[in-house]
């Protein structure tokens, strides 16, 4: 779902290190080279190697700017243990919540018709969708979407994971959104735990905690996205979590975390050091 709204800039924020030392360490495996790579350079699809066996487990990744700068090593890492997987996110949209307000209204419509479009495409198993720094409105209208998401995967036959987004700095633009923000991860908790199974609910606060201002959160310097450490991590702890759920063995960080996603153009633009 490319969506032509765009992410704003924000003030510099302090870079941070992984969140649990466990995860530090098997994210440090190989990371040495990892920095912002050239301007410009967009990601190469690693694919699978021919060593890899494939799952037959399918995931689409959806959500917003967040869930796209974390894709890149997701993408290493699912491929690299044998899944494959297509990036939908959107930079400045992808939600699937219409709150009312124009802005959601144009944004979800285009992530609907988008979703659509992939379901029939790719023929995912899995639809993983990352709760948007756009999923305002009330509690019951984020509930309805996100029931309307599992119903919508069902209908095509496949999972749903819902996932919580990583705790940001908010600026004035999210001010008067806060609160509903707050509520969207635990009305996405409620729908997944209503849902007898069939829908999973991955806690992100676990990883990155829940203050953005501290290192565990490993916020980028516009405190709002992260860069290619802070994606390694994530890409390592849902990939293991997918494989409990899936029955699949996640590759090892070091067969994946050097590979040309690292030079992806979105972590130059982010202002990652390198």
């Amino acid at each position: 779902m490319n969506s032509n709204y765009k992410s704003r800039s924000r003030a510099p924020h302090r870079m941070a290190r992984p969140a649990l030392i466990a995860v530090a360490a098997a994210v440090a495996l190989g990371l040495t080279l990892v920095g912002c790579g050239e301007k410009g350079l967009g990601v190469r699809d690693e694919g699978m190697s021919k060593e890899t066996t494939s799952t037959g487990v399918k995931v689409l990744w959806l959500g917003d700017s967040i869930a796209g700068a974390e894709a890149p090593a997701l993408n290493a890492a699912l491929k690299a243990s044998g899944v494959e997987f297509k990036d939908s996110s959107s930079d400045g949209g992808g939600t699937i919540v219409n709150s009312g307000e124009e802005i959601t209204q144009m944004i979800s419509g285009a992530t609907w018709k988008q979703l659509g479009k992939d379901i029939e495409s790719f023929r995912p198993t899995v639809i993983a969708y990352q709760v948007t720094t756009y999923d305002w409105g009330s509690k019951d209208q984020q509930r309805a979407a996100y029931e309307k998401v599992v119903d919508t995967a069902k209908d095509a036959g496949a999972k749903v994971v819902l996932v919580s987004s990583p705790p940001i700095k908010i600026d004035g633009f999210y001010k008067q959104h806060e609160a509903q923000m707050r509520t969207a991860p635990r009305a996405a908790a409620e729908v997944a735990g209503k849902s007898g199974g069939t829908v999973t609910f991955f806690d992100a606060s676990q990883l990155w905690g829940t203050d953005a201002s501290v290192q565990k959160a490993q916020r980028a310097p516009d405190g709002v996205h992260n860069c290619q450490q802070g994606a390694a991590a994530f890409a390592k702890w849902f990939t293991e979590k997918l494989g409990k759920q899936e029955s699949f063995t996640p590759a090892s960080v070091d067969s994946w975390a050097q590979k040309s996603w690292t030079g992806d153009e979105r972590y130059g633009k982010l202002r990652c050091a390198g």
